[in-house]
């Protein structure tokens, strides 16, 4: 506020500086215009004057040289006085500065004495209650307003910047009223102080002080109405304010939508280039009116800115308002409509670039619409123009008045001054108006600016639009071409794609019929096949034995002479053969049904392989087919890529596609016909083959026989795996089934467990608002309990003034007591002051039970209202302990529920742990078994590994989801089932291994003899030099691993002690911020006990000093009351002496209670020095007390010097260990590098090892290859021939039958050669014995090496036992180093987290530290408002003392008054002189007293200040104190803590060792107990091996005898096994590929069909598209074709018109020809009557205006004025009266006038009114005119009247047909002439007959629609006039 007045103040001086100058200017301006003139004076005159002139020259220059010194005079005066006002506005304006600052600080001061008088009025309101309110009305000033609303006022006048000139005006306002309101302060301070003084001098009663009370009372009523209504008005202005905002802004929108409609039409309008340049012209004619108008609104602002302040200085405060408003709303209409612009433009700017692509077509009805918005806005602008331009005539006429007054009024010296101020103020709104004018002329410019860069942008805009136009339908036309050839195109790709849909329908058919009848063929061809081979193999046989049959016979012939003799003993043997005849016979007739079976094979095997070698024709024909499809759809797709160029091609294209498939087919045809020739051939060939095989199948019957039964037991054998499979499968679904069944449980869980969730969260949510119900009903239960301490406050306070109310009774009743003494005593002389008093005294009494009556009622309404709230607290404490026990049950059963969920979850992770243990043991027992285990098995084993694997994720997944914790209760359940599930399936598994572990043993013992035969090749090749370098190498690398595992272990040591570290700086940490925390909440907490503390104790202390002020102030009022009692008793006396009657009794009486009261005083005076001595006492126990209390301060300052010590300290200890985790962690990094390198290190290692076990192996095969002996030359072949086909085969079944083929043949083979055994035995047993020696030589040297070997191999499994453990010690060492590492990684996330933590508790403190200093400056505030409360009881104090000073001279007063009575009464002057001379020693002491006793207080009050002061310190001190203490003993805790920890990681670090040391005894344990049992496996194989290997030379001995026969028929067998397998190979790989190359083309033709859908439906969306496009087309062409329409029917309706108009025209000719005509033939005729009118007019006029009727006679005849003026000269004789009879003889039609008696004042009226007069009432018809006919009133209703009307304006119109229809008695001059009466009547039978066309009714013949050249508004008498100028 001080600083805008200052600022005003400078503004106010800044503008009288200017306005002293522009004096000067005008000054100089006025000399120097002088100066020019006197020159030009000089100049003009010649020189060849006569001497008068001369003369008269010098004379003029003479008086003007003295003018001229007057005037330089007058200037020095004027620029003296200029200075003089100029130093004087300079001082004035420093001391209204410095008056400025002063009223602010009086204005503050007066606030804070008024508050605090509002206080003290409270409280003696509460004391004492006005009885009568009416009697205690005092005529004071009114109450000041509050300043706070002037503030608020400027506040809301200058809250905003851009101050308006109606702002500066309202703000001089405002300066007015201020200063009147200061001035009227000031009154009313001078008014207070006065009665002040006033009441410090006369005497006051307690009736006063209850009109006061009133009083302020009323006061206070009036200001808190005066506030309501200031509140009231600006509640008003705002809602004027909240609704001028809101027109405003709808304005604005609605401008703005109006805008965009414009701009809109704008772009229509672009289309139409022919209207371009109408509305460009339209536009620039509105923007130029549109500046037209803004700058004549600026003139009328300039004016009225220029008259308001004129106004302003001499109109009332009541038109204030009525002037601001239409200039304020002028400029706001201006700016508002400058930003609409602005706005608008910007919005042209948006909307022209957003909307260049729109369509054109509706841009011209939205120009339109514009340029009718801008009319529109023209319209209002104008309407405000003229409004503005009305206020502006009445304020110059306000002016003009003003001014008039003001000369009228003031003196000249007055004007003088008025003239000063109005030019000041006049350059001052000159400056201002200046300023906007300059402002405004910037903003024009650029708006100006702006227009024209719109302009160019519209025309821009315009342009690019046209030419997108011209573009745009460019590439529609092409785009519509690009359509239909794009439509045609498609249509024709359709009808291809049907084509080749269809006949790719006809080929998929053909091949899927061609895919049946192949695998039909398949079937019978691998049947065939198999009966092929086996008819083969019989074949080659049978030649074989055909060849030895043909030797035997060349032998046979040579022994036939031999057999002759054999032929007998045949013979006899034939008796024998009869019995066997019939067995015979069954095997013969078992042949012929073989024969029959083998016969049809053969002819089935024929036709299968006729139908194969068609199938594969039919197959080869299909894959050209193929291949030409794949090249006929790449064409499709180019064809579809290239469909813009054109269809042609494509149709040729599709009909040599056509040509070559038809061309195809033939040839398929042709080829087909020779595959079935082909076919027929090879039947034939087949059937002689056949019958070859017939004549040889008698030999091979048994060989059939035993293939027969091979085959059944295969078949069998496959049907029962086949059926293991099945089962298989069937367990599989169901497993499926559980699992999905078990998912869809878990689903269901889920979802249920989510709703829970939900409800749970709804709860939350409903407890939250609870929560918050309950803080506002504690908040109430707050407020409510304050307010009863307010009133308790008060009660108390009732209380005390009861009892001053009591104690003041009880003086009152001595008072009374005393009196009735006195009046008993006094009884025969009773005075009238007495009495008076008494009834004062029973009427305060009176009053004062009354006041005792209310105030009781008060006090048992108030603790009926203390009982009601003690009611309801209660309640709402019952409330609030009911809602904490709910509380405390949902956290109980939170509690409880957290509980239940993390024993569920330990309780998961022991069976998940359980589960994981279980799966691995299974994994183990898998990996031993799966080498050997059939596939079948080891499938079903991983599915359902996949499934528990499944399983665990999935309860993993389960597990990781917190929230779903009621979820995991029921998934518990489930999880047991699943386990049951899976035990069942482990022990299922279990016995599946066992079983196969029986199966395998036979396997088994196989590959130990194909071992020992790899054992025998290895000693063979291994030289022991080779060994014993791998020995070495492996040596080494054990070295290695040691060395390795050795620092692993070093590093491992290392990282436990870093975590353990990490864990101690982590737990100091949390205790850290544990200690931080409890510090911040006792900060907190202290922080609130300090601001209550402060509060409360401020309070009271203020309460108690502000009672005893007025406990003091109260006794004080009533002891002053007493003696001005006593002295107006003494008054009365003396008084009454003077009268000298009767004085002994009284004086007596009045001198013994002088005496009384002296006694009185003395024992007061003894009190009052009593009361010091206790003060001087209290005030040494506070010095005391001062001087210990700043001793403990002394202590605790030294304590806080050592607390920050040891803070410091501590805060050293913990940079230091932050210091060493971040070294700690720089060492875990390193650590993590090397762990990585070791890591890096073992994997190569590994793969060294893999290395060597692979070359190991790859050794062992080799040798195996390489030591075949000739003597064990079968086996070895039959083993690689069965473990060729073995390694071709990939799955592990094919093995497995493979394995058991071999088998069988083995059996069989064995089989066959114990038969062959027993035959050969006789005949090799010699050869036996020297075979036996040589295998005994070869099994001694088998045994050495098979002893090296065992050697070797039990070496080499040591060295892996070896690699395994340590493998596994490396692995278990990688996995504590991982869950190091990741424990590490969890202490760093709990370190940054703690970190984050200490932050956030930093920055806690900050705000706490800032939220202390708030308090701190609050308490400040409290302290001066304390130190403010000091002053005024200071004040108070002093108001005592006068008050003392008061009784003291009133006591003076008395004493006199008692020395004059003794005087009087005794004449004993003496005595009274004592007595005087002790009361003023008495006085002189109580004054002393007193003096001493207000010291003795103020050093009190600096003592206590002081001591508070002291205490509030050593409070801090104290509390600082127990801080530190705490921060030590929480680090003494911390620090304990940590020792502990360490001591406890030690242990477990000790505890850890001695299990690992266990865990390594045990593993050693379990190492050599393994290494035993290796051994002792390796001793029982190596005995079985030897037994075996007896067993083995026993066959191999058989075997040798036997080997040569069978050698033979083993490599035909063989021959044919390799040819079978080579054929099934060739078949499968043919399958393989017919499969391969089937699901190919079927992925291509997909393929392709999905491509060719993505692009129809991409060509369906371009065709809607396009056609969406095209209905928009239409709808413009639509639109436009209308739009055509329309036009033309306008211009058709346009050339009717034209039509109509050419007629009217014409008839409009001819009609003012016939008028023409009509004048001329009536020009040259003079009416009689009017002529004879005139005539007898000219006598009855007086003779000086005769002559003008002369004259007119002469204007109408035709004479002109000079020769008139001739006649007039030469004959100025008047006219004799020989002609008055002209009046009475005349036509009819002329009424006579004659003269009245009454009608001579018309004599002095002018001749050419009169004849105007005699004209209307010539022009008045006696009777109403003649009705016209229907007949007569068609030509004025004919059309083409009707479109003459139509022509005229309608205006006149308007105004033409009410008055022809009302008006039909008036003179035909006021008629228009469109609805005057016809020229001449046509009946003629009027009442004046036929007379003049001027006078009477115009004649139906003439034409009535020729206008008369005279408007409908002017009057007859105008006409008349015009005739008479004439």
């Amino acid at each position: 506020m001080s600083s805008w007045l200052g600022g005003l103040g400078s503004g106010l001086g800044q503008s009288l500086g200017q306005v002293a100058g522009s004096l000067a200017s005008l000054t100089g301006q006025i000399s120097n215009f002088t100066k020019d003139m006197l020159m030009e004076g000089t100049e003009d005159v010649p020189a060849d004057l006569p001497n008068s002139g001369r003369e008269e020259n010098e004379a003029t220059h003479s008086v003007l040289r003295s003018e001229n010194e007057r005037l330089k005079k007058l200037y020095t005066d004027l620029e003296e006085k200029h200075e003089a006002s100029e130093l004087q506005i300079k001082q004035q304006s420093s001391s209204y500065r410095s008056q400025l600052q002063q009223k602010e600080e009086e204005i503050n001061h007066l606030k804070a004495r008024q508050i605090a008088l509002q206080d003290e009025l409270l409280r003696l309101q509460s004391t004492t209650q006005p009885v009568h309110p009416e009697s205690g009305r005092v005529p004071a000033a009114t109450a000041s307003p509050p300043f706070s609303y002037s503030v608020s006022h400027h506040v809301s006048a200058f809250h905003e910047d851009d101050m308006d000139f109606g702002d500066v005006i309202s703000s001089q306002r405002e300066i007015n009223r201020l200063s009147n309101e200061v001035s009227r302060l000031e009154s009313e301070l001078g008014h207070w102080r006065h009665i002040a003084e006033v009441r410090g001098t006369q005497s006051s009663d307690q009736t006063e002080i209850c009109k006061l009370q009133n009083i302020i009372k009323e006061l206070k009523q009036n200001r808190s109405q005066e506030i309501d209504d200031h509140q009231h008005e600006m509640s008003v202005l705002q809602n004027a304010h909240q609704q001028k905002l809101t027109e405003i802004s709808r304005r604005h929108r609605e401008e703005l939508r109006d805008y965009e409609e414009r701009i809109e039409e704008l772009e229509n309008l672009l289309q139409q280039e022919h209207d371009r340049a109408v509305w460009k012209r339209e536009q620039e004619q509105l923007e130029v009116e549109k500046r037209q108008m803004t700058e004549q609104c600026e003139r009328l602002k300039l004016e009225c800115s220029k008259l308001q302040p004129l106004a302003l200085g001499q109109r009332d405060v009541v038109t204030e308002e009525e002037r601001t408003l239409p200039q304020s709303s002028s400029v706001a209409e201006v700016l508002r409509l400058q930003q609409a612009l602005t706005d608008a433009e910007n919005e042209i700017m948006r909307l022209s670039s957003l909307n260049q692509d729109n369509s054109l077509a509706e841009d011209n009805q939205k120009l339109q619409m514009c340029v009718q918005i801008l009319e529109k806005e023209k319209s209002l602008l104008s309407q405000e123009k003229e409004e503005l331009q009305i206020s502006l005539s009445k304020l110059s006429n306000e002016y003009e008045v003003i001014k008039s007054t003001a000369t009228r009024d003031i003196d000249l010296l007055s004007q003088v001054r008025d003239l000063k101020l109005n030019l000041e103020v006049k350059e001052q709104e000159l400056n201002q108006s200046i300023h906007e004018n300059e402002i405004l002329t910037a903003e024009l410019e650029e708006l100006d600016k702006q227009n024209q860069e719109a302009t160019k942008h519209v025309i821009l805009i315009k342009d690019q639009l046209s030419k997108q136009q011209s573009e745009g339908d460019s590439t529609i036309k092409k785009l519509k071409e690009d359509l239909n050839d794009e439509k045609q195109r498609s249509h024709h790709l359709e009808d291809d794609k049907m084509n080749i849909i269809k006949e790719l329908d006809l080929q998929k058919e053909k091949l899927t019929h061609s895919e049946q009848a192949l695998s039909d063929l398949q079937l019978t061809k691998q049947k065939l096949e198999d009966k092929v081979e086996d008819l083969v193999d019989q074949l080659n046989k049978s030649e074989k034995n055909n060849f030895s049959i043909q030797k035997e016979n060349q032998e046979l012939r040579e022994h036939i002479r031999q057999n002759e003799e054999e032929l007998s003993t045949v013979r006899s043997e034939l008796i024998r053969s009869q019995t066997q005849d019939s067995n015979s016979q069954l095997k013969d007739d078992l042949l012929q049904e073989r024969e029959a079976e083998v016969r049809n094979l053969k002819q089935s095997l024929s036709e299968i392989e006729q139908l194969n070698e068609h199938l594969k024709q039919v197959a080869f024909d299909l894959r050209t087919e193929n291949e030409k499809l794949v090249v006929a759809c790449e064409d499709v797709r180019n064809q579809l890529e290239e469909s813009i160029a054109g269809n042609n091609q494509v149709s040729l294209e599709k009909t040599a596609m056509l040509e070559t498939l038809r061309w195809e087919k033939e040839q398929l045809e042709t080829e087909l016909c020779g595959a079935e020739k082909r076919l027929l051939e090879e039947a034939n060939k087949y059937k002689q083959t056949i019958e070859e095989l017939s004549s040889a199948r008698s030999l091979s019957t048994s060989a059939l026989q035993l293939e027969h039964e091979h085959l059944i037991q295969l078949s069998q054998e496959k049907d029962s795996e086949i059926s293991g499979l099945k089962k298989s499968i069937e367990q599989m679904a169901t497993d499926h089934q559980q699992m999905k069944e078990t998912l869809s449980s878990s689903l269901e869980e889920q979802k249920r467990l989510t709703q829970l969730i939900n409800e749970k969260e709804i709860c939350i949510v409903k407890l939250k608002e609870k929560s918050s119900e309950l803080q506002e009903e504690l908040d109430k239960c707050a407020e409510a309990l304050r307010k009863n301490e307010t009133l308790r406050q008060t009660i108390e306070e009732k209380d005390r003034s009861l009892g001053s109310m009591k104690e003041e009774n009880n003086h009152l009743q001595e008072e009374l007591e005393r009196l009735r003494e006195q009046q008993s005593r006094a009884v025969p002389v009773p005075e009238p002051r007495t009495l008076d008093s008494t009834t004062e005294l029973e009427s305060e009494l009176s009053r004062l039970h009354i006041i005792k009556d209310h105030l009781e009622e008060e006090i048992k309404h108030h603790q009926k209202m203390i009982e009601d709230q003690n009611q309801n607290k209660m309640q709402l404490l019952q409330s609030l302990q009911e809602q904490k026990k709910e509380m405390d049950e949902f956290r109980y059963q939170h509690e409880q529920m957290n509980i239940t969920h993390s024993q569920l979850f330990l309780e998961k992770d022991e069976e998940i742990k359980n589960l994981q243990k279980t799966i691995e043991q299974i994994k183990a027992q898998l990996h031993e078994e799966r080498r050997d285990i059939p596939t079948e098995n080891s499938d079903i084993f991983q599915e359902t590994k996949v499934q528990s694997l499944s399983i665990e994720n999935e309860s993993e997944k389960h597990d990781l989801s917190k929230a779903e914790t009621e979820r995991l209760v029921k998934g518990i359940k489930e999880r047991e089932l699943e386990i049951k599930l899976l035990n069942e399936k482990n022990i299922s598994l279990t016995k599946q291994i066992d079983q196969l572990s029986k199966d395998e043993v036979g396997k088994l013992t196989q590959i130990i003899q194909q071992k020992d035969l790899e054992i025998q090749a290895l000693h063979a090749r291994i030289s022991s030099a080779s060994c014993s370098q791998d020995v070495v190498y492996l040596q080494q690398q054990l070295h290695a691993y040691a060395m390795e595992r050795e620092k692993v272990m070093v590093v491992l040591s290392e990282k436990t002690r870093e975590n353990s570290q990490l864990k101690t700086e982590y737990h100091k940490m949390i205790d850290i911020i544990s200690a931080k925390e409890a510090a911040l909440i006792k900060l907190q907490d202290e922080n609130k006990k300090m601001s209550t503390r402060f509060e409360s104790s401020g309070q009271d202390m203020f309460k108690e000093t502000i009672q005893n002020l007025s406990r003091i102030i109260r006794e004080k009022d009533i002891e002053i009351d007493a003696l001005s009692q006593k002295c107006q008793t003494l008054l009365t006396v003396l008084q009454t002496s003077g009268t000298g009657s009767e004085v002994g009794g009284v004086n007596s009486n009045q001198f013994e209670e002088l005496l009384q009261e002296r006694d009185k005083l003395k024992q007061q005076v003894k009190k009052m020095e009593e009361w010091k001595q206790q003060v001087m006492t209290t005030v040494q126990n506070m010095q005391h007390e001062s001087a210990q209390l700043q001793e403990e301060l002394h202590q605790l300052q030294a304590q806080v010097l050592v607390d920050s010590d040891n803070n410091s300290k501590l805060q050293v200890d913990y940079t230091g260990l932050i210091q060493s985790y971040e070294q700690n962690e720089t060492k875990l990094k390193n650590f993590g590098q090397e762990l990585a390198q070791v890591q890096h290190s073992i994997g190569q290692l590994c793969n060294t090892k893999d290395l060597l076990l692979g070359k190991l192996d790859i050794m062992s095969p080799q040798l195996s290859c390489g030591s075949s002996l000739t003597t064990q030359s079968g086996e070895p072949l039959k083993t690689s021939q069965s473990t060729g086909p073995c390694e071709s085969s990939q799955l592990l079944q094919q093995e497995v039958d493979d394995l058991r083929r071999s088998l069988q043949e083995k059996d069989a083979m064995i089989k066959t050669l114990q038969e062959n055994n027993h035959r050969l035995s006789e005949s090799i047993a010699a050869s036996s014995e020297a075979g036996r020696r040589e295998h005994e030589q070869t099994d001694s040297e088998m045994k050495q090496l098979k002893e090296k070997q065992e050697a070797l191999q039990n070496l080499l499994k040591e060295k892996d036992l070896l690699i395994k453990a340590k493998s596994d010690q490396l692995h278990s060492s990688n996995e504590n180093f991982t869950n190091k590492v990741n424990e590490n990684e969890l202490l760093r996330q709990a370190v940054t987290n703690l970190k984050e933590r200490i932050l956030i508790l930093e920055m806690d403190i900050s705000k706490l530290k800032g939220e202390n200093e708030k308090i701190v400056e609050t308490s400040r505030g409290k302290e001066t408002e304390y130190q403010a409360l000091q002053e005024t009881n200071m004040k108070f104090s002093m108001m005592l003392r006068e008050k003392e000073f008061e009784c003291h001279s009133m006591r003076e007063k008395a004493l006199a008054f008692e020395q004059l009575l003794k005087e009087k009464e005794q004449g004993k002057a003496g005595e009274l002189n004592q007595l005087l001379n002790a009361v003023k020693s008495m006085q002189e002491k109580t004054v002393t007293f007193q003096q001493e006793r207000d010291q003795v207080m103020l050093a009190l009050k600096q003592k206590q200040m002081e001591n508070s002061t002291l205490q509030n310190e050593v409070q801090h001190l104290r509390d600082k104190e127990s801080r530190l203490n705490q921060e030590l003993q929480r680090l003494r805790d911390h620090l304990l803590e940590s020792e502990d920890s360490h001591t406890r990681e030690a242990l477990a670090a000790e505890d850890r060792e001695a299990k690992l040391r266990k865990k390594v005894t045990v593993l050693e344990e379990k190492l050599v107990s393994s290494s035993n049992a290796m051994e002792n496996a390796s001793h029982q194989a190596s005995v079985q091996v030897e037994s075996l290997q007896e067993q083995l030379n026993m066959v191999s001995k058989q075997r040798d005898e036997t080997a040569l026969q069978l050698s033979v028929s083993q490599e035909q067998v063989k021959q044919y096994a390799l040819s079978l397998a080579n054929l099934q190979m060739v078949l499968e790989h043919f399958q393989q590929e017919e499969k391969a190359m089937y699901s190919a083309e079927l992925e291509k033709q997909n393929q392709l069909l999905t491509e060719w859908k993505k692009k129809a439906e991409n060509l369906e969306g371009k065709v809607l598209s396009l056609q969406e496009r095209l209905d928009e087309a239409n709808a413009a062409l639509d639109s436009a074709s209308r739009l055509t329409e329309q036009l033309d029917l306008k211009e058709e309706q346009i050339e009717e018109l034209k039509k109509q108009n050419a007629l009217h025209e014409e008839m409009l000719d001819d009609a003012q020809k016939k008028l023409m005509n009509l004048v001329s033939s009536t020009e040259g005729k003079v009416d009689k009557v009017l002529m004879r009118n005139l005539f007898i007019g000219h006598f009855h006029i007086p003779k000086n205006q005769r002559h003008e009727v002369l004259r007119l006679m002469g204007s109408i005849l035709g004479v002109k004025r000079e020769e008139m003026d001739q006649l007039f000269a030469e004959d100025q004789g008047g006219v004799t009266r020989w002609m008055t009879g002209w009046l009475g003889g005349g036509s009819k039609s002329v009424p006579n006038t004659p003269l009245r008696p009454n009608q001579q004042s018309v004599f002095n009226s002018s001749f050419s009114e009169l004849f105007v007069k005699f004209l209307e009432t010539e022009s008045h018809p006696s009777a109403p005119p003649p009705k016209l006919s229907v007949h007569d009133l068609k030509p004025l209703d004919s059309p083409g009247r009707r479109k003459v009307d139509a022509s005229i304006p309608g205006s006149s119109k308007d105004t033409a047909e009410p008055r022809a229809g009302r008006r039909t008695d008036l003179s035909p001059f006021l008629a228009p002439r469109s609805a005057a009466v016809p020229l001449m009547n046509p009946a003629g039978h009027g009442p004046g007959g036929p007379g003049h066309l001027l006078l009477k009714p115009i004649s139906d013949v003439l034409p009535t629609f020729t206008p008369l050249p005279v408007s409908p508004d002017n009057s007859a008498g105008l006409v008349l006039k015009d005739l008479l100028k004439q």
